[in-house]
């Protein structure tokens, strides 16, 4: 039995980490999706997959290498940036008090410039490694990404 199904039927949520500052200069983490995907070819002769294209040129990309029992203490991410994990596992704790944990497969976006030091002089997040260990990242980041401030990326 043949069906017509639409593809978009189908349209796929890629669940992210939206690390960012609040309206009171505060780090929290959101959990937030990707999901304004179309069913596309990425270039001519490709076969149609689902596509979403975020918005914001990259400035760079950068691979970290984090030892197994790395912490960078408390610091602000340099610039708007997607963190994608290769291989390894990482936390990120931000000021709020929320640690998440993530491997490959999990996607986090580090947008917590312009945060306000808190009682204890903490700004933006920590984060380390998790286990025994290193933990590969890569990082794509943006140039002219978007201010901090609202949770989840607009879509």
């Amino acid at each position: 039995m043949k069906t017509d199904r639409n593809p978009q039927d189908d349209r796929p949520e890629v669940p992210y980490w939206h690390v960012r500052t609040d309206e009171d200069g505060v780090s929290r983490q959101d959990r937030c999706r990707l999901a304004n995907f179309s069913f596309a070819s990425v270039s001519e002769g490709a076969a149609p997959s689902w596509i979403e294209r975020l918005a914001g040129p990259a400035a760079r990309v950068v691979v970290l290498v984090l030892p197994a029992g790395w912490v960078g203490e408390w610091h602000e991410n340099p610039e708007p940036q997607w963190i994608v994990p290769l291989s390894g596992r990482w936390f990120v704790e931000t000021m709020d008090g929320t640690r998440v944990e993530m491997g490959p497969g999990e996607l986090s976006f580090g947008n917590d410039q312009k945060t306000r030091p808190d009682g204890q002089g903490r700004r933006g997040h920590r984060s380390g490694t998790v286990g025994d260990e290193p933990a590969v990242l890569m990082l794509v980041q943006m140039k002219g990404g978007p201010a901090p401030g609202r949770p989840c990326l607009p879509e």
